[in-house]
């Protein structure tokens, strides 16, 4: 199947064992699998964490490629640009400030998210010094 018109996202990579890799002394055959790392043998995340994770991105991409094939190549790279105009934000750094623009675009204006009536303590707070909040944001 084409990964581009996936509905959901792939299940995460299987990492081959050492038994999986062993010769027949029982020790991991390097020559023909590379040096033995434990990083990959460790698996600390699940499939469905994984799949979480790139929920968003799956579906941005299906819708994407949708677009693609049904108006033409000029859809998705229009879609993308505009994106990337309206999530600039030129505003002072210490106020906070909704996307709208990019939350249409994205499709998330009919959704309510928890972000959207919860907001964290740190953007309840005031600044306390305007002047050093854009002196850091022109140092950036």
């Amino acid at each position: 199947m084409d990964p581009s018109l996936r509905i959901v996202p792939s299940s995460a990579p299987k990492t081959a064992s050492v038994q999986d890799t062993s010769n027949s002394f029982g020790l991991h055959d390097t020559l023909r699998y590379g040096p033995r790392s434990l990083a990959t043998e460790v698996q600390t995340t699940s499939a469905i964490k994984d799949r979480l994770e790139n929920w968003e991105a799956t579906q941005d991409n299906l819708k994407l490629t949708t677009l693609r094939n049904v108006y033409g190549l000029h859809a998705p790279v229009r879609l993308l640009m505009e994106r990337k105009a309206v999530s600039y934000n030129p505003h002072m750094p210490a106020r906070s400030t909704s996307n709208i623009h990019l939350d249409v675009l994205m499709g998330r204006d009919e959704s309510v998210d928890c972000a959207d009536f919860m907001m964290p303590s740190s953007e309840l707070r005031q600044p306390l010094d305007i002047h050093a909040e854009m002196e850091k944001k022109l140092r950036m």
